[in-house]
Formats: structure tokens, C-alpha cells, sequence
């Protein structure tokens, strides 16, 4: 099993910045690709982020390419999400998840098997 923790989440204004941070523990050496994902109220989880454990392959949503970072330090077990120019509409809870091998499509939810807890990110206008 992994075990997920983000933190970092908070409130911040319309154009400021956040960094998300993901810790993994457990089996991590069975980490093939960790995303981020959010969901905002009345909406369904959506992806956001991805990026393979090896390699330097990433992978974003069009919504916030150009906005967000993803990047990882395997040392630590971390994957981080770099979020700037924030606009009210990236208000979400943001978690984060893993798979344990190849699975395809990066975006869809159910080809991850653990998930965190999740962050909550207020972006006020």
C-alpha cells in the first residue's frame, strides 16, 4: 500500500500563488505515475496534473497549462503542484493520487489506486 498526504492548500487571492506538496509513503517503490486531481463543489473530481515517477514525461489539463507545475523529488516521496495566477475557478478541494504501473490514460481517476486526503484551495476574487 501508499500512503498519500498533501498539504499547502489555503486561501489566496485572485493572481497570487500556491505550492502543494504530496508526501508518499509505504510502497513507494511501486509508484509508476502520480497525479493531482480537484473537485469543486456541485462538481465532479476532475484531473489536473500528472507526472511519471521516472522519466521527465508530464501532463496537464488544458485549464491550467501554462499556470501549474508539476514536479517530483524522489529522494523525498514528494510530488508537488506549483499553482499560479490562480483565478477563483481553480477554488477545489486538490488530491493527490498514484498508480502502481502503466494504465493508460493519466487523466482518468479510476486508473489510480491510492488516493490522499486532500487540501482544500480557496482562490477569492
Amino acid at each position: 500500500q501508499v500512503q498519500l498526504v498533501e498539504s499547502g492548500g489555503g486561501l489566496v487571492q485572485a493572481g497570487g500563488s500556491l505550492r502543494l506538496s504530496c508526501a508518499a509513503s509505504g510502497r513507494t517503490s511501486s509508484i509508476y505515475t502520480m497525479g493531482w486531481f480537484r473537485q469543486a463543489p456541485g462538481k465532479e473530481r476532475e484531473f489536473v496534473a500528472a507526472i511519471r515517477w521516472s522519466g521527465s514525461n508530464t501532463y496537464y489539463a488544458d485549464s491550467v497549462k501554462g499556470r501549474f507545475t508539476i514536479s517530483r523529488d524522489n529522494a523525498k516521496n514528494t510530488v508537488y503542484l506549483q499553482m499560479n495566477n490562480l483565478n477563483p475557478e481553480d477554488t477545489a478541494v486538490y488530491y493527490c493520487a498514484d498508480t502502481g504501473t502503466y494504465r493508460g490514460n493519466v487523466a482518468t481517476i479510476s486508473n489510480y489506486d491510492y488516493w490522499g486526503q486532500g487540501t482544500q484551495v480557496t482562490v477569492s476574487s
